[in-house]
């Protein structure tokens, strides 16, 4: 090994104990044992450019054992992205460049937010995917425009998490060949050996899987490991594991125990450690002679990132349209919309139907208009009503296909969902049963936490899914939905609201959105309108003096407006608010809120066909909740609304009683 090589190793090694014992805080067990591969991909293989860190043909890094982010911060300060020694210094600081986990968009040059482990290998299947289609729409013979890799270093914890699994399964069965993953095994985790709950033979699952396997069995050995991942590289077809054996904690006195995992070595094994590994540079220092030699390896990058430019100007010339329409869809957040404003885009279907239904009419304008959406469904396309007509299947045989058979794979699917956004060049959408976002729910959460608007169609809404009976019936899941900062989370009532989520998620740049549709029909409603973009209005207005407010969601506000009819013969005067949005309700001015829900009236009903947690924010102490305090039951769809209360003669009786009640 080149002598200045292992200091350059030993440079990471060192930069990441100092970081995690300045703030007393930190993982080094990972960093000391994985810095020779870090390298080695680093400076020997991953393009990319420090100038132009948005490149688009740039290698995507992403450091799946996220815990390891001290490691991430010491390549970018090394390799000139970013972060200087003062970065480093205040690692884990708050509002610091160096947050515990990397976090994208907060740190340059962080791909995708990472930490729950398996959330960075299932998300960089996202990445692959979407290199792959780019390629298959926009290259052409002699301009391989798109032609880049992603690449992964996991840990054991990775591929524990059954997410992991999920979403390597679907990466071969869709021979992602251009997605590379290191594996960083070194047997330990928090608790101790990998013995203790982790004895499957990795190498031959993932075989199983469909991927190639490659081991190096000396993790310092960075000659080897750049053999393997250019190895990896001559494997077009299946996407590869390379298994490096390492020891964590390397070099230091905790070397290759579970002590060393989470814990900061502190300034008496911090010594100890530079001397094992012959280190004698101050802390947060750079020798000049791992300076020069990162110096060379970055000239060596910007001559393939310069010969890409080259290409990238023939051509716009050789294909002006093709490179107009890149630029318009990779840059998703300067896309053009302005099809959603004319009235083709808002016309209401022509029967009443099922708003999965209508959901399926509005996809259609929203993908033409588009043009670079890229989604699924979990095996549920059928019924999720989710596919793009026209656009094909994305598969092995036909890259440029848009709709994606995810398989039941829920929780792969909202990672890879993630990932294709990331990426770029796509707008990305997923699609299953709203119960089972629950199955996603950790991709959501890091989504909103991302601040990208990925974008998830959730049907079969209440427990209008009738007889599969209360496992399949979602109760509690809107309010979960609506509690993750950053969603929005929208549930029309007819196709006129339909048309709206659909506005929100497209028009959305910093938040993912849930549309929430029905299985059974709803009747399209007089009075809907793109006031549902607000989030809430004023659907129906009273008759008479003002004596109560229904404010309902989806299928049950056509249950309130038949209700205030009824109430309205018998001289109250009812209001209907539609309240698709709450989050997006919530942003409306003060003065446009108390149009919708004057102050001084409140005797207010909620119904939704669900959990009534969260709706006491808009009917108050003095108010009435109508909906679930239980989970559902199977039968048909009329006889379980019946059950439960959420029929026109139970929620009228109801209200009868409530207004008697408040006299």
């Amino acid at each position: 090994m080149n002598h200045n090589e292992q200091f350059a190793v030993n440079t990471l090694r060192a930069l990441s104990i100092d970081q995690i014992d300045a703030a007393n805080s930190g993982h080094p067990g990972l960093p000391l044992g994985a810095a020779p591969m870090a390298w080695a991909l680093w400076a020997n293989t991953l393009n990319f450019d420090p100038k132009d860190h948005l490149w688009p043909n740039r290698d995507r890094f992403i450091l799946s054992a996220g815990h390891g982010s001290a490691l991430l911060y010491s390549l970018f300060h090394l390799f000139d992205l970013g972060l200087d020694a003062e970065d480093l210094k205040n690692f884990r600081q708050l509002d610091s460049k160096t947050p515990g986990h990397p976090e994208y968009s907060h740190t340059a040059g962080v791909e995708t937010t990472t930490g729950p482990l398996g959330a960075g290998i299932s998300t960089a299947v996202g990445f692959a995917m979407a290199e792959t289609r780019l390629a298959a729409i926009y290259n052409e013979p002699g301009y391989d425009f798109i032609d880049h890799y992603t690449y992964v270093l996991c840990g054991d914890g990775d591929l524990m998490e059954g997410v992991s699994n999920e979403a390597s399964s679907i990466a071969g069965t869709l021979e992602l060949g251009k997605l590379i993953v290191l594996y960083d095994s070194n047997n330990i985790t928090i608790e101790g050996n990998t013995e203790l709950s982790f004895k499957e033979d990795i190498a031959a699952r993932y075989r199983a899987l469909g991927w190639q396997v490659l081991t190096v069995e000396d993790g310092t050995d960075i000659e080897a490991i750049t053999r393997a991942v250019e190895s990896a590289k001559q494997e077009k077809i299946k996407p590869t594991l390379i298994e490096i054996k390492t020891a964590i904690g390397y070099g230091s006195p905790l070397e290759g125990s579970a002590g060393v995992h989470g814990s900061p070595l502190g300034e008496e094994k911090n010594q100890a450690t530079r001397e094992k590994l012959g280190y004698d540079v101050a802390p947060f220092d750079v020798a000049d002679e791992v300076k020069a030699l990162v110096d060379e390896k970055l000239e060596e990058k910007r001559k393939v990132y310069d010969a890409w430019k080259e290409l990238e100007e023939k051509y716009k010339e050789a294909f002006p349209q093709k490179y107009d329409a890149f630029l318009a869809s990779y840059d998703t957040k300067k896309q053009d919309l302005s099809f959603m404003d004319e009235d083709a885009y808002w016309a209401p279907v022509e029967k009443d139907m099922a708003t999965r239904a209508s959901s399926h009419e509005v996809l259609q304008r929203v993908a033409a208009g588009m043009g670079n959406l890229f989604g699924g469904s979990a095996d549920l396309g059928p019924s999720n009503k989710s596919d793009m007509k026209g656009e094909g299947q994305y598969s092995v045989d036909n890259r440029p296909g848009g709709n994606i058979n995810f398989g039941v794979r829920e929780h792969a699917m909202g990672a890879i969902v993630n990932g294709i956004y990331l990426h770029g060049g796509f707008r990305s959408y997923g699609a299953t049963f709203l119960v089972f976002s629950d199955y996603l729910k950790p991709q959501l959460r890091l989504a909103a936490l991302m601040g990208i608007p990925t974008a998830y169609i959730f049907t079969h809404d209440s427990i209008g899914v009738g007889e599969d009976g209360p496992t399949h019936q979602p109760i509690e899941h809107l309010a979960m939905l609506r509690s993750i900062p950053n969603m929005i989370t929208f549930r029309p009532a007819d196709s006129t609201e339909v048309a709206a989520a659909w506005y929100v998620a497209m028009h959305s740049e910093s938040r993912p959105v849930s549309m929430i549709y029905t299985r059974q029909t709803l009747p399209e409603l007089e009075g809907s309108s793109k006031d549902a973009l607000k989030g809430g209005y004023v659907l129906k207005k009273e008759a008479n003096a003002l004596d109560l407010i229904f404010i309902a969601t989806g299928s049950e506000v056509h249950l309130a407006l038949e209700s205030a009819e009824a109430l309205e013969k018998e001289g109250h005067g009812v209001r209907v608010v539609s309240m698709p949005s709450q989050e997006l309700f919530d942003e409306q001015s003060a003065e446009y809120k108390e149009a919708v829900l004057p102050s001084a009236m409140r005797n207010r009903i909620s119904v939704e066909a669900a959990t009534t947690m969260g709706w006491y924010k808009y009917i108050g102490l003095d108010g009435l909740a109508i909906g679930m305090h239980s989970f559902g039951a199977s039968g048909k769809a009329s006889e379980v609304f019946k059950r439960f209360g959420l029929t026109t003669e139970a929620v009228t009786e109801e209200a009868k009683a409530y207004l008697k009640s408040r006299k």
